[in-house]
């Protein structure tokens, strides 16, 4: 997870979800053999709303970090999270050999009160960053950047502040949102130099394979739908395999030209689809 400007060596690293019952952690480790064997500098797993899969989460890394021998990035979120709960994760994954954190805020879910998400321990990922910092020092830890800034924070320059901030406790690296159109990642990432942010910053892409997914992910991420995205769904929205190639042709293009621009790495949205992940691979390089 370093830094590279050679622009033949960016980083390409995946992100998964862990599975949503017991029962299916065969496929899902089915799912990190395959993406392993299209070799990411690292497979990045997500933490549940609220904190409710944590577990989940931990034996995820650990197959990744163990199994399919790459480095792991566990997500972990504010939102949920005690200080005791904490501790307790951080030492399933340092008994794991996994050394790599993504410290998040996290969306509030929709069954929490104003009372339980108000109670959190860390208001802020900056807080937990610092916290995890003075507990374990040893640990690597990634924070979240919004290329056109998070939704819920009135300007760029307040939003620039915070991950400047989040840079000052701790934060090693930064993982971008999502976006479609490139123009806003090089715009944040002249202004993320300007503001003093130095840690490596991998752009965030999400193929998106069915039209269903404006109305989910992408909705909440605050992105831009640029028209040449915009009319891809409206070409092939109605078809499931048009809309799949053309959704995969588009993160191609997308990764292609943040490639030859010389970017710190890319983080690709997976949704744990092996064979999307191949295609992409296959023609990026």
């Amino acid at each position: 997870m370093n830094k590279t400007t050679d622009k033949k060596s960016i980083p390409i690293s995946f992100e998964v979800f862990p599975p949503k019952k017991d029962g299916d952690f065969e496929t899902a480790f089915a799912t990190l053999d395959k993406l392993g064997a299209l070799h990411p500098a690292f497979i990045s797993v997500t933490y549940g709303a609220g904190g409710s899969n944590c577990g989940k989460t931990v034996e995820i890394a650990s197959y990744i970090q163990n199994q399919v021998k790459l480095p792991a990035l566990a997500h972990l979120t504010c939102v949920g999270s005690k200080k005791e709960m904490l501790r307790e994760v951080l030492d399933a994954l340092k008994a794991a050999g996994v050394t790599h954190i993504l410290a998040l805020r996290g969306d509030r879910p929709r069954d929490m009160t104003d009372e339980q998400f108000a109670a959190r321990d860390f208001e802020h990922a900056s807080d937990m960053i610092a916290y995890i910092k003075e507990l374990e020092p040893a640990f690597h830890i990634a924070a979240a950047c919004y290329p056109e800034k998070h939704y819920e924070c009135f300007s760029m320059q307040s939003d620039l502040n915070y991950l400047k901030l989040k840079q000052d406790v701790g934060a090693e690296e930064l993982i971008s949102q999502m976006f479609f159109d490139n123009d806003y990642f090089y715009e944040f990432l002249e202004k993320a130099r300007r503001k003093g942010i130095t840690a490596p910053i991998h752009a965030g892409v999400m193929p998106v394979t069915k039209a269903s997914q404006l109305g989910t992910s992408i909705s909440l991420s605050g992105a831009t739908i640029p028209k040449a995205f915009a009319d891809m769904i409206a070409r092939h929205g109605d078809s499931p395999e048009d809309m799949r190639k053309a959704g995969i042709d588009y993160a191609v293009r997308q990764i292609i030209d943040l490639k030859q621009n010389g970017v710190d790495g890319i983080h690709i949205y997976t949704m744990n689809k092996p064979k999307m992940a191949a295609e992409i691979m296959d023609s990026i390089n």
